[in-house]
């Protein structure tokens, strides 16, 4: 069968099965086993048993039911209430303090949880209706919030990051590390046009957002204290992998026993409480690894119709300037992001961009970095990011033509900030290079 017509045929029928509203993993068992059936015929199901060991084995993606369990706990230990605490006290009194908050807040959860619709929903619930009551302006409050959980899939640690590491074969422990200059870059760049925008336009923002709030003493040092105990699972995570103390996955399961730490200091540790957190871990891992298995056999048929070196040795005869192919290359799961699920995007798309890596010479994880971050505006981009509608679920009262205007001028800054990545790659290869 012509290799163009396999590729074509079976990308066209995964997306309109994802069209219709199937689940991820059920559309690849559908497409992959359609494709087996038809190449292969009954004794290719031996793929199957194949891709199930190779999931189960690698290593790599031990990292994410570890991720996942951490983040359940901490989200149940009260750490948020500690950290929310926290941030108010450093941020002070200074005009438009309620959007610089929101903005830190989200990074911080992004570092918790990694999922931008579950900070996108849980701070449209409980601190939007709050900046509005204070008099703040609903476009830049809405902004704020959006941009804000767009950080959460850069910030390490991402489970998205996991995934294309273990899908590319490259570092896990350098697409972890190399996500935090973009996120700490971008979220700064955020602040920057806050508060410059409250600067030129006060009326964005009310003089004293909390009239009855008295400067507390101490407040520094309480934030200090208060952050304390998630700063120090932060580190025993992150710190550990950057300095070569343990592997990712080792530095997972040391996360894993800081959040229940935390959860006894936070006197919220109970047997109930853990349980919960394993069961909702144990859910969302099952799904993830489902649609990995998926995910390898999609791989491995794809290889045997040749698709990957039929389009490296297109490419390469086409002699395009590097920089227009890294802009289509980019352009493509950006526009598909904003219709449908990350993860199955990445799935389709990184077995196919593999070989074009070494065709012009990008660095794997600068360039699956800028991937990530495409990723993550794709969702943030109306009008069907899904980050959009998530938000639009958490506050209905808000309109979706509000919420496309709050969220484009975050999308242009976080095309500035994949811009300035591509200028200056060192800001993304420099800490996973020190590893």
């Amino acid at each position: 069968m012509n290799t163009w017509v396999a590729l074509g045929g079976g990308l066209g029928a995964l997306l309109c099965l994802l069209f219709l509203g199937l689940p991820i993993f059920v559309a690849f068992l559908v497409l992959n086993v359609g494709a087996v059936l038809f190449l292969f015929g009954p004794a290719g199901f031996g793929l199957f048993a194949n891709s199930i060991y190779a999931t189960a084995t690698n290593d790599a993606l031990a990292t994410v039911p570890l991720f996942i369990l951490m983040g359940e706990i901490l989200f149940r230990s009260g750490a948020m209430e500690a950290v929310f605490d926290a941030l108010d006290r450093f941020v002070g009194r200074i005009r438009g303090r309620q959007y610089v908050l929101c903005i830190l807040l989200s990074a911080v959860m992004g570092a918790l949880s990694g999922a931008a619709i579950a900070v996108a929903g849980l701070l449209g619930r409980s601190l939007y209706p709050a900046m509005r009551e204070r008099g703040y302006d609903k476009h830049l409050s809405a902004g704020t919030l959006l941009g804000g959980a767009s950080l959460d899939p850069i910030i390490p640690p991402s489970i998205l990051a996991v995934i294309i590491a273990a899908l590319a074969e490259v570092s896990t422990a350098g697409m972890l590390i190399a996500g935090i200059v973009p996120g700490v870059m971008l979220m700064g760049l955020f602040l920057v046009y806050v508060l410059v925008k409250v600067k030129l336009n006060p009326a964005l923002a009310p003089e004293q957002d909390d009239p009855t709030k008295t400067v507390r003493k101490g407040g520094a040092l309480m934030a200090v204290l208060r952050m304390a105990p998630c700063a120090l699972v932060f580190f025993m995570v992150m710190g550990f992998i950057m300095f070569g103390v343990a592997t990712p996955t080792e530095s997972a399961a040391t996360g894993v026993v800081g959040a229940v730490i935390t959860s006894l200091i936070y006197r919220r540790f109970s047997v109930g409480m853990i349980l919960e957190s394993i069961s909702a871990a144990a859910f969302i891992t099952g799904l993830v690894l489902i649609i990995m298995c998926s995910a390898v056999i999609f791989s491995q048929v794809l290889s045997y119709t040749g698709a990957p070196r039929a389009i490296g040795e297109l490419v390469t005869h086409l002699d395009l300037p590097g920089w227009l192919t890294l802009f289509a290359m980019l352009a493509v799961p950006f526009v598909l992001f904003m219709f449908l699920d990350q993860l199955a995007i990445m799935l389709v798309l990184i077995p196919i961009y593999k070989p074009l890596l070494g065709v012009y010479g990008f660095d794997p994880i600068w360039f699956w970095t800028l991937f990530l971050i495409t990723a993550t505006v794709g969702g943030l981009t109306p009008p069907f990011g899904y980050v959009l509608f998530a938000l639009k679920s958490a506050v209905p009262d808000l309109s979706m033509t509000d919420i496309y205007k709050a969220a484009w001028p975050f999308v242009w800054i976080i095309v500035l900030g994949m811009f300035i990545l591509w200028l200056f790659p060192p800001l993304v290869t420099f800490l996973p290079s020190r590893l």
